[in-house]
This record gives structure tokens, C-alpha cells and sequence, in this order.
């Protein structure tokens, strides 16, 4: 299973673009809200989750996603919770994957700390320790990290790359015609 934490002032793009990918290679995914089952977005679409974080139990996760955007980046790291969870996932075989501005969590964590990774432009001093990466989408072990929205359905691949196959991710990129 895919979690995908969105809290108030997330990008929209960022969340919903992987959630499509993934969820056209059939892996099963959940929207978890950080303090309420509705969420507004940066641009104010309103998104209803599938379940809130007090709801959240680790024992089937694969991945978790952080989508970027202002101010949802902060709220994620400022939630007590979503700390818990990144902390447990960083200690599993679980992937964390993060776009746009919340790789800066992951960075203020230390989990970066000699990981090949990339954020958005302006937000690289908060990758304390990474090895930053001019690229798009970047994986280095369990930790993949991409740039902001223009990317966000090659992030969405690379994740079901990851946690399924090559083969997988290519025929989706065939079938919604991406390069």
C-alpha cells in the first residue's frame, strides 16, 4: 500500500499526478489527511481523503509520499505524527519519496545525509548532507526525491518502477502518451 500525506497547502499536481500513475499500475493507494478527511490545496481545490493519520497503522506500507507546496510542506513537518511515520518508514524497507519542497524534510532529518537527491530550485541548503542532482526524479536506495509539478507523473513512474518493474512504468508512460 501507498500513503500519500496531504495537509492544507499542498500541490496538488504533486499528490494526484503519482496517485493516477500508481493507481493505473493497479497498486492500491490511500489518501491520508494530516488534520482533516477534506484538504485544501495551494490553488484552494478542496481534496476528500481516504482516511485521517490517527488512522494510520505501518504494518502494510511500501511506500509513503510527501507532495511539496507552500504552506503544505511546513504543515507536513510540523506535524508530530507525519514525523513518527517518516522516522518509522526511514527504518523499514519502505520507500519515502518526496517532490518539490518536501525533500527539505527528509533533509532536515539527516535521512538525505550522502543520498543522491533534488528538490526544487531554492530549497537545496535544506538537503543537509544529500548529494544534490540537476535531474528531475532521483532514487538513491529506498529515498526518491523529484523536482516539483512538471514532473510529478515521472515521479509518479519512478515510484511504480520501484516498486514494481521497469516494464510496468513504461507501459503506463505508453499508454497517457508521455515521452
Amino acid at each position: 500500500m501507498v500513503y500519500v500525506f496531504l495537509a492544507d497547502g499542498f500541490e496538488i499536481i504533486e499528490a494526484l499526478s503519482p496517485v493516477d500513475m500508481l493507481r493505473r499500475a493497479g497498486v492500491e493507494v490511500k489518501l491520508v489527511g494530516v488534520t482533516s478527511e477534506i484538504v485544501a490545496s495551494s490553488c484552494g481545490v478542496a481534496v476528500k481523503t481516504d482516511m485521517l493519520i490517527d488512522d494510520f497503522d505501518f504494518y502494510d506500507v511500501e511506500a509513503i509520499v510527501l507532495p511539496g507546496g507552500m504552506p503544505g510542506t511546513l504543515n507536513l513537518e510540523n506535524s508530530q505524527s507525519v514525523q513518527k511515520i517518516i522516522d518509522n518508514a526511514s527504518n523499514t524497507n519502505a520507500f519515502i519519496c518526496a517532490i518539490c519542497a518536501a525533500p527539505s524534510i527528509l533533509g532536515h532529518k539527516g535521512l538525505l545525509n550522502e543520498k543522491e537527491a533534488t528538490c526544487f530550485p531554492g530549497f537545496e541548503n535544506a538537503l543537509e548532507g544529500a548529494v544534490l542532482s540537476d535531474e528531475y526524479v532521483v532514487t538513491d536506495g529506498k529515498y526518491i526525491t523529484a523536482r516539483g509539478a512538471g514532473v510529478a507523473v515521472e515521479f509518479g513512474l519512478e515510484i511504480i518502477k520501484q516498486l514494481r518493474t521497469e516494464e510496468l512504468s513504461n507501459e503506463i508512460r505508453s499508454q497517457i502518451q508521455c515521452r
